[in-house]
């Protein structure tokens, strides 16, 4: 016989929403935490090299606070293999200090998840139609685009064969591609307000090419370092093409039209080496009469006591593929920051 309806249970209340799962723990956030690069953290979590055990332990400890699992990449696509196409001449890029670091925090975070990496490199605006069929062939798993790339072809055919892709640095259009990038605004205008800051009123600079994003970029940090600081002399500005040769150019020019020039902050480490070159040759004492500053923090700029500002390559690489590995909306974006490291040439 049916209860009368008072004496049926209430109804369950509707369950209250969930509150949202925490994201994972990266690979980069246990290092963080374990104070080491993503790369030390990937050899002590894959086993792939020998890690002293204080460090080993620091990791360890880390990974187990932020529960880390370690994942492996999707198989989507099933080729285990990303692709990373650099835009510079072969030669100057397996030379370049940048691009090494680069792609060695790459392979470090592609070995902890069974990843291959494989490089092609494109001189200038040279077309390969036989990369582009390759790419967008279901050959990779995704693509890492390097370097100054102009052409929005390549990011527009990668999307039409569903190939994520993911730029290593800011792209020339908003909204072209995802993009991990270093703060290079904010470290340029660090250094430069640091040498304003320690008395230096004709700050000069020597600027990377202005039709590329961290040209612009770090251009535009020293100019507004110097509209924040009223004793300081207007801009003048050099360019160079990031090379030492060019910095050493650069440098002349920059004498010549400002003879009294008491700094220079100079757009990369090899044109601030080559701007101390030509100082250094011409007698100018440094930091006494003329600091400098660089901008990377490449192994020569450690040897040569250059100061300078340090971005993260390692962890630009290893993120670059983090997120490519989750195949981001192209408005997609994340900027790592820089730290202003004082040696010295800016004493």
């Amino acid at each position: 016989m049916p209860k009368p309806a008072s004496d049926l249970p209430a109804p369950a209340a509707a369950p209250a929403t969930a509150p949202a799962a925490a994201a994972p723990a990266t690979l980069a956030e246990v290092a963080r935490r374990a104070g080491v690069s993503t790369a030390t953290a990937s050899r002590v979590l894959n086993r792939s090299a020998p890690v002293s055990p204080p460090v080993s332990a620091r990791v360890m400890a880390a990974a187990r606070e932020l529960a880390y699992v370690r994942r492996r990449a999707p198989r989507g696509r099933g080729t285990g293999v990303v692709a990373v196409v650099a835009f510079a001449d072969p030669v100057r890029y397996h030379s370049d200090p940048f691009h090494l670091r680069l792609l060695a925090g790459l392979r470090e975070a592609a070995a902890g998840l069974e990843l291959e990496v494989a490089v092609f490199t494109v001189p200038g605006s040279a077309q390969r139609p036989a990369l582009l069929r390759h790419l967008c062939g279901g050959h990779v798993d995704g693509v890492l685009l390097v370097g100054a790339w102009e052409t929005l072809e390549l990011p527009r055919l990668l999307r039409a064969a569903g190939v994520p892709a993911v730029s290593v640095g800011r792209p020339p259009g908003a909204g072209t591609v995802a993009y991990v990038d270093a703060d290079n605004l904010c470290g340029a205008r660090d250094a430069v307000l640091r040498l304003c800051a320690s008395g230096r009123r004709s700050v000069v600079t020597i600027a990377g090419p202005p039709d590329t994003a961290v040209g612009a970029d770090r251009l535009a940090g020293y100019r507004q370092a110097l509209a924040q600081t009223e004793a300081a002399v207007g801009p003048e500005v050099a360019y160079g093409d990031f090379s030492g040769a060019s910095g050493e150019h650069a440098m002349l020019r920059l004498l010549r039209r400002r003879p009294a020039l008491d700094a220079v902050f100079a757009a990369s480490d090899p044109m601030a080496l080559g701007a101390l070159r030509v100082l250094r040759r011409l007698g100018h004492r440094v930091p006494e009469q003329v600091a400098v500053i660089g901008f990377d923090d490449a192994p020569a700029a450690a040897r040569a006591r250059l100061s300078t500002v340090r971005q993260p390559v390692e962890q630009l690489g290893a993120r670059a593929l983090e997120m490519l590995l989750t195949r981001p909306d192209r408005s997609a974006s994340l900027v790592l920051p820089t730290t202003l490291v004082l040696r010295d040439s800016a004493g």
